[in-house]
C-alpha cells in the first residue's frame, strides 16, 4: 500500500487518534454541561390556583373555602347542584351547576363510600 491510500497505516493511525481526541472532547463537554447551572432551569411551573369559593349553607354565606375544603363539602353531600356559590370576579351568587370553575371540582371529587358492603 502506498502512504496516500486511506487504508495505509499512517491514515488509520490518524483516524484512530482523531477518534480518541473526539471522545475525550465529548467526555469533557458532557461533564461540564452536567455541572453547569442554568438560571431558572430548576424552577417548577406553578399549578394554577382556584380562586376562593364562597357557598350558601343553610342561608348563611360560608367561605372563603379552598378547593380542598370545598371538595370535602361535596363528598359530605353538604352542597349540591342548586347550592349558591360565589367566587371573586362574579357579579352575583349563582347555582353551582352554572359556574364551570367550581363544577370541575365537583366532577373531580370522589363519590361517597358505599354503605352496604
Amino acid at each position: 500500500m502506498d502512504n496516500d491510500s486511506f487504508y495505509s497505516i499512517d491514515r488509520l493511525m490518524e483516524f484512530g487518534m482523531g477518534m480518541a481526541m473526539a471522545r475525550q472532547m465529548i467526555g469533557i463537554m458532557n461533564q461540564t454541561m452536567a455541572q453547569m447551572q442554568v438560571p431558572g432551569s430548576m424552577a417548577t411551573i406553578p399549578q394554577p390556583q382556584t380562586p376562593p369559593i364562597h357557598v350558601s349553607l343553610d342561608g348563611q354565606a360560608v367561605g372563603p373555602l379552598t378547593e380542598t375544603e370545598f371538595a370535602r363539602l361535596v363528598t359530605e353531600r353538604k352542597v349540591n347542584k342548586d347550592t349558591l356559590v360565589w367566587t371573586p370576579g362574579m357579579l352575583n351568587w349563582q347555582p353551582l351547576e352554572q359556574v364551570p370553575s367550581v363544577l370541575k371540582i365537583v366532577a373531580m371529587a370522589p363519590p361517597p363510600l358505599p354503605t352496604n358492603m
